[in-house]
């Protein structure tokens, strides 16, 4: 078989078994985000950096296209004037495998000050970022 079906196989075949996983761990904490996400009177913004910003921005597309007013924030602009754009009702996604991006994690005092309520998206259960979050969704 050509090497290139194989190895796309193989990838297919391991993100399949990594969804499968991730799909046995859903509990409590889902649920709430998606409540939150409902119940939102304002915007639901998505916020990360890298890799994770882009993740945002298409899960930001994703909610408009679907009927949820949603906008992406980049971490790094909200501290030259895009945290305006911000009000008490907004919810924030925030996304960062780590928890600890340095770019997000300068957000949660403005965000608290704020009262928004805050979804992290991460890697770990108790990083920075998952301590200061309303809800918490672990992807590793």
């Amino acid at each position: 078989m050509d090497e290139h079906i194989e190895l796309a196989k193989d990838s297919l075949n391991t993100q399949a078994k990594e969804i499968q996983k991730l799909a046995l761990r859903l509990g409590s904490e889902f649920s709430q985000a998606i409540d939150l996400i409902l119940n939102c009177k304002g915007r639901v913004v998505l916020c990360g950096m890298g890799k994770s910003g882009l993740v945002g921005n298409k899960i930001a597309a994703t909610f408009a296209s679907t009927g949820t007013t949603s906008f992406f924030m980049h971490p790094a602009e909200a501290f030259h004037g895009d945290l305006g754009m911000l009000t008490s009702d907004d919810l924030l996604i925030l996304i960062s495998y780590s928890g600890e991006t340095e770019e997000v994690i300068k957000l949660l005092p403005s965000l608290k000050h704020f009262g928004n309520k805050i979804i992290s998206i991460l890697g770990d259960t108790d990083p920075t970022l998952a301590r200061n979050s309303d809800v918490v969704l672990n992807v590793a």
